[in-house]
């Protein structure tokens, strides 16, 4: 078993669907076998060698050499293994990751993390709309697994999320954590309008500004200074804004409920 290296030639004239090409798979290939194997671009299925040059590694890690923003699906359904690319991504990075680690030192488009059940996913830039979420056609969003955006994050992070850690150091768009059934999304600054709508349970952490709370969120009652001690040493690991919460103390708001939800929103005071 080994590591590739793969490094772009040209940018391709249309999109490429890269579901397939995790390090488990490739790690048995010869060169000649990686550069024969086929991936989507557009309607026809074309070699890996007419976009990439494949060089072996010391280590078992797969890296991609590139900026992959014209290049979808990147570590779909990967289980296991340390996928890099040192750029940007396109659409469904991440989905149905199950295990290993995904780093992509740029940002990723729309779709990144849906559904993913496990592993660790790391984004150096922003990520677009809909992480977290769901894919098409389904009911169920993030069901595992840490996501990590360094930048800002897009439109529904974490729609019908299920389980899972999703950290944002930047800023979420609208409909954070819409529907949303369980698991945990914290913020570094913020996000756009009606977070949490509909959310069942589960819960929203702001380390840092944050917006203006439905008035479906009610303030809950009792305190609960043990939870929030566990949660913010917990995200406390990712550093940054989010290293000092166990020193701060939490506002906590409760609901949706009007649609009979318990999930939780702490503001860090």
């Amino acid at each position: 078993m080994s590591g590739w290296t793969l490094r772009p030639k040209a940018a391709p004239s249309l999109r490429v669907d890269l579901r397939g090409v995790t390090p488990a798979a490739l790690a048995p290939l010869t060169a000649a076998e990686v550069e024969r194997l086929r991936v989507g671009h557009g309607h026809a299925l074309v070699p890996m060698a007419e976009f990439f040059h494949v060089e072996t590694r010391d280590d078992d890690r797969l890296v991609f050499a590139a900026d992959l923003s014209r290049f979808d699906h990147v570590g779909w359904q990967m289980d296991g293994g340390q996928l890099v690319v040192e750029g940007s991504v396109g659409h469904g990075a991440g989905a149905a990751l199950r295990g290993g680690e995904l780093h992509v030192h740029g940002n990723a488009g729309a779709q990144a993390a849906c559904e993913m059940a496990g592993g660790v996913f790391r984004i150096g830039g922003n990520a677009g709309d809909f992480a977290a979420s769901t894919l098409p056609g389904s009911m169920d969003g993030m069901r595992g697994g840490t996501l990590v955006i360094q930048g800002d994050a897009g439109a529904r992070l974490g729609d019908r999320m299920r389980r899972g850690t999703v950290v944002v150091f930047g800023r979420a768009g609208d409909f954070t954590a819409s529907r949303m059934v369980a698991g945990t999304i914290a913020m570094g600054a913020g996000a756009g309008a009606h977070c949490g709508w509909g959310m069942r349970r589960g819960t929203v952490v702001f380390a840092g500004d944050a917006p203006p709370v439905a008035p479906t969120f009610v303030p809950a009652i009792a305190d609960v200074p043990v939870i929030w001690q566990l949660l913010a040493r917990d995200l406390a690991r990712h550093g940054g804004i989010f290293a000092g919460l166990h020193s701060r103390r939490a506002e906590r708001r409760l609901g949706d409920v009007a649609a009979q939800g318990k999930g939780e929103i702490f503001t860090a005071v």
